[in-house]
């Protein structure tokens, strides 16, 4: 016997439509690209958001049809992930920091009809637009006073969306229709496009409202500092618009000054990002004796969190640090920090080695961990073996058929990650299976630099490593095994890299080594480089 409960599909529309309705007074402000103010309502970006939704429709848009963007968290790239998705359209969000050849492929693989990009990218459209064929129409988030020349036909956005009106009849459609589009890095090939749908995305909002995960409601100011084009900033656009919170952007304003004038202007409760942004609010505010006495809770990922900031924001600037670990193929909630129950007025000497584990896990995401052979291992917290999860926010495949071996015969993803389950519910990542590079929040491919770097004639092999960094966590280190014979210029090697590598990319350091250490099948043995370098502090 089935129940009788209404079958209602879970819409993108349906959250921008709330919004306005329940919270249409509630404000979202953006810091814009050339450092002005702008804000207005839910209820007023809704407005445009109709207005967009029609503009794309008599553009020729249909359902299914990739809609890229090229932009910083502001209220048009709002607007944009709401009109895309509620027409069945799906939004292609870019990471800016890739090579120009990255995002060119990206755009190629997706198949992307049209580009919406912020001034600050031009040169990116400059650099692309030839070789993206697939793209029949691009689009400035500027209005015609503020718009340079490109070497394309491009138009402002407020000209494209002014035609549009204000009222529009969504659709409804099937709730496991995808509405967003996001590559993972591409730290272990190609990059693999992840594809999200209504239904999950509405879900993975619903979990991030929870009180212990990120949590939030009608009477916060969220400041998301995470970028849109990260796993779609964590979902904070959505659960803002569900919950009624104020939402702040902080465009490209992520410095120091300019993030510490937005908290305490705005006066943001809640606040989302990576440790690196963490850190230069931390150093300008003790420097200039700034209190951000409105915040609440400071959520960190991307990277993990160092116990030094822990200690910085909870005992000197009295801001409780909330440490979430999850991945693009994620959405990316997998787990966040919550006290266990009855250790909730523990001190933060005896709570400090929980809150640097990676999190607690949450309803809607099952984790296992399985040894070499797939046998599953205990949740002891003592075990350690590879870590699966699968759940309705979890990616059941990867676009156009990728990464086959990325998932299991029975349902789960492997997520390459090395771990401890503990049986209290928090997860504790140990390693990486793949030795990849976390850089400020941004990944860096260990094996392209040292693919890269073996362009150079003159060296024989190159392993890179990430050691620890005081601004970014981690930085690449390059050591390389010259040619016998060879003396190899550092400055060559790093021009090398930089033919094949975005800038940030290329290692701090480069040391010699005559021989690499390898395995019995020839890999080289990077645990031991890591043993080996572990002091090495780049700064």
């Amino acid at each position: 016997m089935q129940g009788l409960m209404m079958k209602h599909e879970l819409m993108i529309s349906d959250l921008i439509e709330h919004a306005a309705t329940v919270h249409k007074d509630r404000e979202i402000y953006t810091l814009n690209t050339d450092l002005t103010e702008h804000r207005y309502t839910w209820n007023e970006c809704a407005i445009r958001v109709r207005k967009l939704a029609n503009a794309l429709l008599a553009a020729g848009v249909k359902k299914g049809d990739r809609i890229a963007t090229i932009a910083w968290n502001n209220y048009r790239h709002v607007e944009i992930y709401y009109a895309v998705s509620s027409i069945g359209a799906i939004v292609h969000t870019i990471n800016p920091r890739l090579k120009p050849q990255q995002i060119a492929w990206m755009i190629n693989h997706a198949e992307d009809t049209m580009l919406m990009f912020d001034t600050t990218f031009g040169p990116i459209i400059d650099g692309v637009s030839a070789l993206c064929p697939t793209v029949k129409k691009w689009v400035c988030l500027t209005d015609n006073n503020g718009m340079p020349e490109y070497k394309t036909d491009v138009q402002d956005y407020e000209s494209f969306i002014a035609e549009g009106s204000e009222t529009i009849n969504w659709e409804r459609f099937d709730e496991n229709t995808a509405c967003t589009l996001c590559y993972t890095s591409g730290t272990t090939g190609d990059p693999k496009g992840v594809l999200y749908s209504h239904r999950s995305t509405i879900l993975h909002a619903m979990a991030g409202s929870m009180h212990d995960v990120i949590g939030g409601g009608a009477c916060d100011s969220v400041l998301a500092v995470v970028p849109m084009f990260h796993v779609s900033a964590w979902g904070l656009v959505y659960s803002a618009a569900m919950v009624g919170a104020k939402l702040v952007l902080p465009g490209p304003g992520l410095d120091g000054p300019n993030m510490c004038k937005m908290i305490t202007q705005e006066e943001v409760t809640l606040m989302a990002g990576v440790p690196t942004v963490w850190l230069g609010i931390y150093n300008h505010a003790k420097a200039n004796g700034i209190e951000l006495t409105t915040v609440k809770k400071a959520l960190v990922g991307g990277s993990a969190l160092p116990e030094s900031l822990l200690r910085a924001y909870e005992l000197d600037l009295g801001i409780p640090m909330q440490q979430g670990w999850g991945m693009t193929e994620t959405s990316p909630l997998g787990v966040t920090y919550s006290p266990y129950p009855g250790t909730e007025n523990n001190s933060f000497e005896d709570s400090v080695s929980t809150k640097l584990l990676a999190g607690r896990r949450i309803f809607g995401v099952d984790m296992r961990i399985v040894d070499d052979e797939d046998n599953i291992l205990p949740q002891d917290g003592k075990a350690e073996g590879h870590l699966h999860v699968r759940g309705p926010w979890i990616s059941s495949g990867y676009f156009k058929g990728a990464g086959e071996d990325s998932f299991t015969n029975d349902g789960w993803f492997r997520t390459g990650d090395v771990a401890v389950l503990h049986p209290t519910g928090y997860l504790e990542i140990t390693d990486r299976s793949k030795d990849v590079i976390k850089s400020g929040g941004e990944w860096v491919s260990s094996i392209e630099v040292e693919n890269a770097a073996s362009d150079h004639p003159e060296v024989a092999m190159a392993a890179c490593i990430g050691i620890t960094h005081e601004k970014w966590q981690e930085r690449p280190f390059l050591i390389v095994q010259p040619v016998p014979g060879k003396s190899p210029d550092k400055e060559e090697i790093k021009a090398c890299i930089a033919k094949k590598c975005a800038k940030w990319w290329l290692p701090d350091e480069i040391v010699f080594q005559d021989e690499l250490p390898l395995g019995a099948t020839g890999k080289i043995l990077k645990r031991e480089l890591k043993t080996i370098y572990k002091d090495h502090y780049v700064k």
